[in-house]
């Protein structure tokens, strides 16, 4: 009789954690993130843009990144979330989140809400940062 108890208990851990998997759409819903699973961390990649395009007609490419050699990497693929991790409060930290629109990144953690993901992107500590909320695609 124990087993049950204990396997209920199991399942209701796991669930919010797995429950992160799958596409968002970003706060104004011109891109998706896909969030998935990789060796036991989690990231994000975009996977839709709603103006896949630059202004020259091309394929929109990640021209605002630091690094000059990523200027001709398109931005559907790019992974823009890297190493996330679920603690005991059940947010997701320890991960990084870059803005392709500034070429900057961020630490950030992220708060899974139902079908809604706070987003809070900030520098040095979460006080001195700002929240995005996206939601889930049906």
């Amino acid at each position: 009789m124990l087993i049950i108890p204990l396997l209920v208990m199991i399942l209701t851990a796991v669930a919010p954690a797995e429950a992160i998997i799958g596409i968002w759409y970003n706060t104004d819903k011109s891109g998706k993130i896909e969030i998935y699973k990789k060796d036991g961390s989690y990231f994000g990649k975009i996977v839709w843009l709603q103006d896949p395009l630059d202004e020259n007609g091309e394929v929109a490419k990640d021209k605002n990144n630091p690094d000059k050699s990523m200027h001709t990497t398109p931005l559907i693929g790019l992974i823009v979330m890297h190493d996330f991790s679920k603690d005991s409060d059940g947010e997701f930290k320890g991960g990084n989140i870059y803005d392709p629109e500034n070429g900057k990144t961020y630490k950030c953690k992220l708060k899974l809400r139902g079908d809604e993901l706070d987003v809070r992107g900030y520098i040095g500590i979460p006080t001195f940062g700002r929240t995005e909320t996206w939601t889930r695609v049906e």
